[in-house]
């Protein structure tokens, strides 16, 4: 076990909120310079040369059972398929508007986990979701009116990661988490490097190669994948040294860091509308984690009936 470091644990989650929308930043930059397939290839590949030696440096395990290897290839098309859906929408949104749409993500796990697991959600959780949702449709619409469906794209990723992370819980408990994405990394590179690699150019010009870019693009290139790395690295570490119910409110710091990146980079500042849906979504967000947090400590603290207290065998 590993003893509790919260300022180790969250000064890892703010670096993890820095760093991602950096990577997204990247994304943003190469999204009409280089066609998708190439990117995510290199994007995983990377994952995949940075990840598994150090697995083998730390022995760390990354054998699955046949049934979460079959879960783990399903969740690396889904992984495949959230990474491309958010560059994708990066072509057209400003960067804070894109994360801000997805963010909308933790009010889907929420009502997933209600509807398809059965988990208990209150009333007051659900009127939050609700909100929630108000405030993406806030940050959608002036985008809409601008670039039109793929303003759509970022709720697109939220619903797709919200599986994604329902998926990963199912299988966390019996696999490594650095191990799962190193095999990941593997897969995707796997899965796509034929596909790119053996479809003509001409038929699929989203999934081309171009051996001829320039060493400043391949340069971002390989920097998208070391900070999807080390993102992934950071948010896995800062979970070793403080318990989620810690980190959970610090997420919502992208979302403003996003911000200062976006102007920083391109210029881009949300609109009053978009400004006024991302504090909503923000509020919203931290209500729910707030209230799980309460919930959490009343049912610790909550006395054990006489009829449940075990005794020692005589």
């Amino acid at each position: 076990m590993t003893q509790d470091r919260p300022t180790l644990g969250i000064a890892l989650m703010l670096g993890f909120c820095v760093v991602a929308p950096m990577g997204d930043a990247l994304a943003k930059i190469l999204s009409d310079k280089v066609a998708l397939g190439q990117l995510l290839l290199v994007r995983f590949g990377i994952q995949a040369l940075v990840l598994i030696p150090i697995i083998a440096l730390t022995g760390r395990v990354w054998r699955m059972s046949g049934r979460v290897l079959s879960l783990t290839f399903l969740r690396t098309l889904m992984h495949i398929v959230g990474i491309g859906t958010m560059v994708s929408a990066l072509y057209y949104l400003p960067l804070a508007d894109a994360i801000a749409i997805a963010f909308v993500m933790p009010f889907i796990m929420l009502l997933l986990g209600h509807y398809v697991l059965g988990e208990e959600v209150g009333m007051r959780r659900m009127v939050a979701c609700a909100v929630g949702f108000l405030g993406t449709l806030f940050v959608i619409q002036p985008s809409f009116q601008e670039v039109g469906w793929p303003a759509l794209l970022p709720l697109a990723v939220a619903i797709n990661f919200a599986l994604f992370m329902l998926l990963t819980r199912k299988i966390a408990k019996e696999t490594d988490p650095i191990g799962l994405q190193a095999v990941s990394g593997a897969m995707a590179v796997a899965l796509m490097a034929p596909v790119i690699f053996l479809v003509p150019d001409s038929a699929l010009p989203i999934l081309a190669w171009d051996d001829l870019l320039p060493a400043s693009t391949w340069t971002l290139l390989v920097a998208i994948g070391l900070s999807g790395t080390l993102a992934h690295l950071l948010m896995t570490w800062s979970l070793r040294y403080a318990p989620s119910a810690t980190l959970a409110p610090m997420q919502y710091l992208e979302i403003p860091i996003a911000t200062i990146i976006g102007f920083a980079v391109f210029g881009d500042l949300p609109n009053t509308m978009a400004s006024v849906g991302i504090a909503i979504i923000v509020a919203s967000g931290l209500y729910i984690v707030f209230r799980e947090q309460a919930i959490g400590r009343r049912t610790a603290s909550a006395p054990v009936p006489d009829h449940a207290v075990q005794t020692p065998a005589e």
